[in-house]
């Protein structure tokens, strides 16, 4: 999908490219792409890299265009892992910038409420659109990463009483996120320092905006790297806790067996066919009944008091 955009706030959609507009390119099937190539003269080889999701953040100049690839996160059900990162392509030419992303996100303001979208109506130049997509970025990171922890919230509860490996799994999961978000995020901020520092980079970068954009970031590493280290620490409890529950459970069917077994054994003595000073008699079979009862409920008292039920 390829919309032409007035300005970078994405409120004017137009028909075709002009000067200063920004193009944005969602999930692009192969005739988009071609068009890309002949209409808009991108290479086919940076198409493909950020149409890579293992792409990683990085920053190039060249004499006519530059790129800039990060890395943002997006929800998914893939392998039942929630969230994951993918790259976000800026393409950067004379008379036009591009945005180039293979799914749907929350970053690019196009499909925002208003209260986001307006951010970026007052922004004219592109170095200062992606420091604002740099510091949504992080926004996303915080808002996903909270709601990992919530996650991870639910699944501690379950594991508190599970005796299997789906809760694990499913904390493994979690882990794999993090990974994706530390490893992202430590990305995008080595590409906001190379855009900081690059000579090509004419225009004026907003001082404030893009100390707001490297503190969202850093706080986004920061967090995601504390619930990492909680989960590593976690995952090795659980295991170690889930492996005392199956102890626990296995202790109880053994002394189960050991009560029903009581009665099992007074049963099998009276009804071997040898003589017995009872079979005479018409309380015989009630009184084993009791007998049998009696002694079994001693042995769940006698096995209370010394709290082993």
């Amino acid at each position: 999908m390829i919309k032409i955009f007035k300005t970078f706030g994405g409120y004017s959609e137009i028909p075709k490219a002009e000067n200063g507009c920004w193009i944005n390119v969602i999930q692009p099937n192969q005739e988009e792409i071609q068009r890309l190539i002949d209409e808009f003269h991108l290479p086919a080889d940076t198409i493909n890299d950020i149409l890579d999701t293992d792409e990683r953040p990085r920053v190039e100049f060249d004499d006519d265009w530059s790129l800039v690839i990060m890395r943002i996160p997006v929800e998914s059900a893939n392998n039942g892992v929630p969230f994951h990162t993918i790259p976000l392509g800026i393409y950067l030419a004379e008379n036009f910038t591009l945005t180039l992303c293979s799914q749907d996100n929350e970053v690019l303001p196009t499909s925002q409420p208003p209260s986001i979208r307006e951010q970026y109506r007052q922004i004219t130049d592109v170095v200062n659109f992606i420091l604002r997509l740099f510091l949504r970025s992080g926004s996303v990171y915080l808002k996903y990463l909270k709601q990992i922890n919530h996650m991870t919230s639910q699944i501690e509860q379950d594991l508190e009483k599970s005796i299997k490996n789906r809760e694990l799994n499913k904390l493994l999961k979690m882990e794999k996120c993090l990974v994706y978000f530390i490893t992202s995020i430590k990305a995008n901020e080595i590409v906001l320092a190379k855009l900081r520092n690059a000579k090509k980079i004419t225009t004026e970068i907003n001082e404030d905006l893009f100390e707001d954009a490297l503190i969202e970031n850093k706080q986004a590493l920061e967090m995601a790297q504390i619930y990492s280290d909680i989960q590593s620490g976690m995952m090795d409890a659980f295991a170690s806790v889930i492996s005392n529950n199956l102890n626990v459970v296995m202790k109880q069917l053994t002394l189960i067996s050991i009560i029903l077994m009581i009665p099992t054994l007074i049963a099998s003595i009276f009804g071997m066919n040898v003589p017995n000073f009872m079979e005479g008699s018409s309380w015989a079979m009630p009184g084993i009944i009791l007998f049998s009862i009696g002694l079994s409920v001693f042995g769940v008292i006698l096995f209370r008091k010394r709290q082993w039920i």
